[in-house]
């Protein structure tokens, strides 16, 4: 994956390129580097400017430092987390989130409807409530989901009604259902009811809507998957560079006598700086605005230091290379030897906002391989 960045980066390096050439090469660096990514071509950016849901955004935070790389690889169970918000846009307790950005390859881990509870109503009277009991239902048949054989019954707990904020519910078997069948997909009807199943009239507790309420507090489904790619190593829990992206960049267009002087020295990390925007990909991408992926370079002379973190194999190598033991051995090479996933916040095509990490995005150390 890392080759692929310096395969965008390396685009000015040859000598005198005619324009036509430049485009050939960065178009085919590009595709590559959408491939990386998971794919075909970069998602339109939003027709206007939308907000990330908190939530989205404080999972990424948590997640990911500033340069979106991994701090803790065992918060998410898969790889992918998306947002949906409510289609429905209507003030009774019917939702409806289309799910069709979903992959057929993406593994359905858990599914979760988030809603906002706004503060309770006051009532009169001395017959004061402090729970409810809230039933979340995936709705089967549309025009029967008020009778028992047009729903099926996800979710069911007490809520308190003295307090605010968000409550999530597990909505898994339901997402599963319509991901198989895109058809079955009738929404989902949420009710609120006394302590018993009793009626409340009028309701005391209500959730906020997709309409006439912030869009920070609009009902939302978020999708853990897992869509099975995966890299060469596995991501580590922290990251030794820390979480502030180096400015430098390294030059491509640099004399013979400085590349030769680079062979020289001994084999290190050095920064490489992938800049979103500069790529053209700013639009889309909420967060990191780029990263420091890092490279490898150094000679790798014998006899190889602990410093050098050479493998046995790197060793017996440097040997034979050594003492012209046999022709055509070359000495070993300077690569990444510890790899760190990255994560992107982002829009996708229908405008909803994914989580997705990716493995081997960052030379997290090099040795004499």
């Amino acid at each position: 994956m890392l080759g692929t960045v310096l395969l965008l980066l390396a685009l000015g390096k040859t000598a005198c390129p005619s324009p036509a050439s430049v485009a050939s090469r960065r178009a085919e660096a590009l595709k590559k580097l959408l491939e990386v990514f998971g794919m075909e071509d970069p998602p339109a950016p939003p027709t206007h400017f939308k907000q990330p849901p908190q939530y989205m955004v404080d999972l990424f935070n948590t997640v990911a430092n500033a340069d979106g790389v991994t701090k803790n690889p065992d918060i998410l169970k898969g790889n992918t987390v998306r947002s949906f918000l409510d289609k429905t846009h209507s003030e009774e307790m019917r939702f409806l989130f289309v799910l069709s950005s979903v992959a057929k390859n993406e593994k359905i881990l858990t599914a979760e409807l988030h809603l906002f509870r706004l503060w309770p109503r006051v009532t009169d009277g001395p017959k004061r409530h402090h729970f409810c009991q809230v039933s979340v239902y995936q709705v089967l048949e549309k025009d029967k989901a008020d009778t028992p054989e047009g729903k099926k019954l996800l979710a069911a707990r007490l809520v308190s009604l003295q307090t605010s904020g968000w409550e999530v519910f597990a909505i898994t078997p339901a997402v599963r259902d319509w991901t198989k069948d895109e058809s079955s997909n009738q929404g989902l009807l949420v009710t609120v009811q006394g302590l018993g199943g009793s009626p409340l009239d009028p309701p005391l507790l209500q959730f906020a809507s997709g309409q006439g309420h912030h869009e920070s507090k609009k009902p939302m489904l978020v999708l853990f998957t897992d869509d099975g790619r995966r890299g060469a190593s596995l991501p580590t829990a922290s990251f030794p560079g820390g979480s502030h992206m180096p400015g430098t960049t390294p030059s491509l267009g640099r004399s013979r006598s400085t590349r030769s002087l680079d062979r020289l020295q001994p084999c290190q990390r050095h920064p490489l700086s992938v800049d979103f925007e500069e790529i053209g990909w700013s639009g889309w991408i909420i967060s990191p605005r780029g990263y420091n992926a890092f490279h490898c370079k150094g000679s790798c002379p014998f006899p190889l230091g602990e410093n050098m973190r050479p493998t046995n194999h790197a060793t017996v190598q440097s040997i034979i290379n050594a003492l012209k033991l046999s022709e055509g051995v070359s000495s070993p090479c300077c690569v990444p030897d510890k790899l760190y996933s990255i994560n992107l916040l982002y829009f996708d095509d229908d405008e909803n906002v994914v989580l997705k990490q990716y493995d081997d995005m960052v030379a997290g150390s090099c040795g004499c391989h």
